[in-house]
Formats: C-alpha cells, structure tokens, sequence
C-alpha cells in the first residue's frame, strides 16, 4: 500500500473515529452532603434521598463518584434509592472506610456525550443545608476562587 493509500485509509478511519467520538462530561452533582451513615456489612454503593436523587436526576444503580472533602478521598460506587425525605447519604460496603457520619462529600455523575451534546449541556447542581435538605437557588456550577486570585473576577 502506497503513502497516498495509507493516508487515505487513515483519513477515513480518522473522520469515522471522530463522528462517533463520545466524551465523558459532568452530568450532574449533590454539593457537599452529609454522611449520615456508614454500613460495613452492607454489599456496596450509596444509598441517597429519593429526593436528592430526583433533583440531581441520579438513577438507581447508576455509577456515583463521592468525593469526601473533609478526608480528602475518592472512590467510585452506584447508587440506591433511599426514602424520600430522609436526608439519607448512607456510604456502604468497604466505601464505609473512606467515609463517616458528618463527613461533608460530594455525589458526582459523569455522562457519555458527543462533542455537540456536550457543547448543548448544562450540568444539575444540587446544593444542600447540614441535614441533606435542597437549598433552593441556582442549580449552576460556578468557578472556584482561584480566578478572584488572578484578577478575572469582579
């Protein structure tokens, strides 16, 4: 095959590869909740609100990162359906080393998209109070301070 083949050959794998490319975006999130529990004996996963859940359009036995910041952990699990209401953010199975009740963590969802549909999305921000409950307000993500520290912001 001749250098203008390959090329050819390449060139068209290259435009196939790139139209089905899917990125992994941020979908979604529940913004420093509170642990309330942690069950050893329990298989895995997290079992959160129903409440929290629908707000942060999280499904059952969907993959959930939790991001612990008052440990500094990460660890990745699924999802549960907890009752509504209950404030519930109950980190199970072996992830019950990485997290304790009043531990503060974040509850993150990541989604497959196109390019296109990524540049379209806007991700569900759910803010809640010391007892797991909705804050209402902007569901936005915003930038961290870092930019007040360069001068970008006013």
């Amino acid at each position: 095959m001749g250098v203008r083949q390959v090329d050819r050959y390449c060139a068209g794998r290259h435009d196939a590869t790139h139209q089905t490319m899917k990125l992994q975006v941020f979908k979604s999130k529940v913004h420093r909740a509170t642990v309330t529990h942690a069950d050893l004996s329990y298989e895995g996963s997290v079992t959160l609100d129903r409440q929290l859940m629908e707000a942060a359009n999280i499904l059952p036995y969907e993959a959930v990162h939790i991001w612990n910041v008052t440990r500094g952990t990460r660890l990745m699990t699924y999802a549960l359906e907890g009752p509504a209401g209950s404030g519930a953010v109950c980190v199970n199975g072996a992830a019950a080393h990485l997290n304790q009740p009043g531990d503060l963590v974040i509850l993150a969802t990541f989604a497959e998209m196109t390019p296109e549909e990524a540049r379209a999305h806007k991700p569900r921000v759910v803010r809640v109070d010391a007892r797991n409950r909705i804050v209402p307000g902007s569901d936005e993500e915003k930038p961290g301070p870092v930019l007040d520290s360069i001068g970008l912001t006013s």
